[in-house]
């Protein structure tokens, strides 16, 4: 099947799919945007909702459709499956999430799908690393949206404590997509700055116990919001836009996909957010990244139990 780049698919319209839909929208990266969804009113009644806006958005078509409409897409996007409850962990999304991702996955490999896959549904490192090895797809035209947007939660709550543009923030989170992710404060500077300098420069001092409550937000930001609202969508959807834009622009960007692991830094049967570079094509390399010792040992555990979870799925 031939691929059009400029056509995209969102499966799966709850909030976080019909927000991804909008998000595509306002960015006017594609022509033809395909919406799919179990209850085929529900995308219907999204589909046309979004194309109200067009005259005030970018110039494309937006429609409900079926399998057989996505097969030439460039990009389909997953973001199918049951929402993560108040106190429940992503990792125990896993058996419900996995049996809706094999139906829609056999759906594409039966239509000869060519395009990639950007997993969104959760545990998305988990789900990421079984619709590669339920697909047959090779590992760069199956990513997930990782912990991209984790690092702006990063970014954005230490540009408030450093008191500058959170844009100027340079850092990752990675790992799970979860509760054992870990910030790589090794790495983490204000443009080309350490942030020792740059708290110095400042007048600012960043403290170990700082650094220790600014990584518990970003663990539990998610919990907090799904607490006062009941599921987040709009930060996942800037994130999948961001990711979107670098497969369309081929922009090369650096983002901390999921991706599957292939002995990078030691580790394989599992995908784990990592920062790689993504471009047309999908993940071009995945980076391996200086980090300090500690952070090396919490990556391992991260993947630990990552392996663990893979290892209870029928794949």
């Amino acid at each position: 099947m031939e691929v059009n780049f400029r056509k995209a698919a969102v499966i799966g319209c709850g909030f976080v799919g019909a927000s991804i839909a909008f998000r595509f929208l306002q960015q006017g990266l594609f022509s033809h945007l395909v919406l799919l969804d179990a209850n085929r009113a529900k995308a219907e009644g999204e589909a046309m909702d979004l194309s109200d806006g067009m005259p005030y958005g970018a110039a494309m078509e937006i429609t409900a459709g079926s399998y057989d409409d996505i097969a030439d897409c460039a990009l389909a996007v997953i973001t199918a499956g049951v929402n993560q409850k108040p106190g429940e962990t992503r990792l125990e999304l896993i058996g419900r999430n996995t049996a809706i991702l094999k139906a829609i996955l056999q759906e594409l490999t039966a239509r000869n799908f060519g395009g990639i896959l950007l997993i969104v549904s959760n545990p998305v490192d988990v789900l990421t690393y079984a619709a590669w090895k339920l697909s047959g797809f090779p590992r760069q035209r199956v990513i997930g949206s990782g912990t991209v947007l984790d690092t702006a939660r990063f970014k954005q709550l230490l540009g408030e404590e450093m008191g500058v543009d959170s844009r100027n923030v340079h850092a990752f989170i990675i790992g799970e997509h979860g509760d054992s992710e870990l910030a790589v404060w090794s790495g983490a500077n204000v443009s080309g700055l350490d942030l020792d300098d740059f708290c110095r420069l400042r007048g600012k001092e960043l403290r170990r116990a700082d650094m220790e409550r600014l990584y518990q937000d970003i663990r539990g930001s998610a919990d907090a919001i799904i607490q006062r609202k009941g599921a987040t969508y709009y930060g996942i959807a800037m994130a999948v836009g961001r990711i979107a834009q670098c497969i369309v622009k081929d922009e090369h960007a650096v983002l901390p996909v999921s991706a599957v692991l292939e002995q990078e830094y030691g580790l394989e049967g599992l995908a784990l957010s990592i920062p790689a570079i993504v471009g047309r094509d999908g993940l071009e390399k995945i980076l391996e990244i200086p980090l300090g010792q500690a952070e090396r040992t919490a990556l391992r555990d991260s993947a630990q139990q990552l392996k663990q979870a893979i290892g209870g799925l029928a794949l």
